[in-house]
């Protein structure tokens, strides 16, 4: 894999208009960088408490398949990835009061265990299992990647 080029400006390219230079990169990389689709999904991502979570994650996955049938990868892909954030975050809030991993010496907090936000992430982890299990955005994520790296 390609590394994710982080030197890309972000602030002036239309990622719809050139997905050719979208990069798939690991995991939730580049997610709050690439537009337009930043600023279309964010307002809809949110974890706070288990109706919240349903709420955004179902809405988000509406985008997920409102891009698909617009044949575009790159929104799908940026779906997957606030989908994912939505897990990886309210984890790390289940797990870390405040969401902080670290103290200012960089030094790693105490864990916790916040049930809500436990049960919040387990709400985006079922809809990031279906999406990791999805073969056509599967084979359209490998199509991407040979195409553009």
């Amino acid at each position: 894999m390609k590394k994710f080029d982080y030197e890309q400006d972000f602030k002036t390219i239309d990622f719809r208009k050139h997905p050719e230079l979208y990069q798939v990169g690991r995991g939730e990389q580049g997610v709050l960088m690439v537009e337009p689709y930043k600023g279309e999904i964010l307002p809809h991502w949110r974890f706070r408490t288990v109706p919240i979570a349903k709420a955004s994650a179902a809405k988000i996955m509406e985008m997920f398949e409102a891009y698909r049938a617009q044949d575009d990868f790159v929104g799908m892909d940026m779906a997957r990835k606030f989908i994912q954030m939505g897990y990886t975050r309210a984890r790390r809030y289940s797990n870390h009061k405040g969401g902080r991993k670290y103290d200012a010496d960089g030094n790693e907090l105490p864990r916790g265990v916040d049930e809500e936000k436990a049960a919040a992430a387990a709400v985006f982890k079922a809809y990031w299992d279906r999406l990791r299990e999805d073969e056509d955005y599967l084979a359209r994520k490998q199509a991407h990647q040979k195409l553009y790296g």
